[in-house]
């Protein structure tokens, strides 16, 4: 029979309660961003941040179309501050909104385009192949678009759109994939829509560059010329 001295005993009980509090904390995040999501929806939701702030919690909604979101006179806003205070375990919210700069290279603002155009009787491929060539002409670097349910009948099925380079899992795919959600209603049964977006720019770790001496000496040249500036400057 093993035996535990008081001090191990409170070191498992500090581990539990911060393990505790951390999945509360990731619940809670999960929960506010469904709710903003719902109510947010026709402005073209792309994503939330959280950020705890010695003066509260702040919440920033990227939205496609912030007028949307803010309201005449800020009413809509205010209303949502309101209920994140009322609803959520939120410490002093205060709500923000930001506009998505590139609407066709957010994950989440393609989901909903494309579950909305299915609901408004587009077929799937057409769908589906328009929304990855909008990706990839926007420059993103791959993107891959899942559409899962009923789409023709009453079995389920599954159809991917695959364009460009994408990664599956790993650590490269949760840096540098920007994933979303969204879900199509329809007669038959729901559709289930996820979108997957290598961002632009990315550089993978199998990526590498090879220069000539020749040109190592001029790049090495033109790093050197901005510190001679700076000191002379002084």
């Amino acid at each position: 029979m093993s035996w535990r001295t008081t001090s191990e005993v409170n070191i498992m009980n500090e581990n539990s309660s911060t393990l505790r509090k951390i999945i509360d904390r990731n619940v809670e995040r999960h929960l506010v961003k469904e709710f903003l999501m719902n109510n947010t929806k026709k402005a073209g939701f792309g994503g939330i941040d959280i950020r705890r702030t010695p003066n509260g919690t702040e919440v920033t909604v990227m939205a496609e179309r912030p007028g949307m979101v803010i309201g005449r006179k800020g009413k809509i806003i205010n209303d949502l501050q309101k209920q994140l205070d009322e609803r959520f375990s939120i410490e002093n919210p205060r709500l923000k909104v930001d506009e998505v700069e590139n609407p066709a290279l957010n994950a989440q603002v393609m989901a909903e385009k494309i579950a909305s155009a299915m609901e408004r009787g587009w077929y799937y491929r057409r769908a589906g192949h328009s929304a990855a060539l909008n990706i990839m002409e926007a420059g993103a670097r791959g993107v891959i678009i899942t559409l899962a349910g009923k789409i023709t009948g009453a079995r389920h099925r599954t159809q991917k759109f695959i364009k460009g380079h994408v990664k599956y899992c790993g650590e490269t795919a949760i840096e540098h994939m920007d994933v979303g959600y969204a879900v199509c209603v329809k007669k038959l049964g729901v559709i289930g829509v996820t979108v997957s977006i290598m961002k632009k720019g990315t550089k993978l770790p199998h990526e590498i560059s090879i220069f000539s001496d020749e040109e190592l000496k001029i790049r090495a040249a033109e790093n050197a010329e901005p510190v001679a500036e700076e000191e002379g400057s002084e």
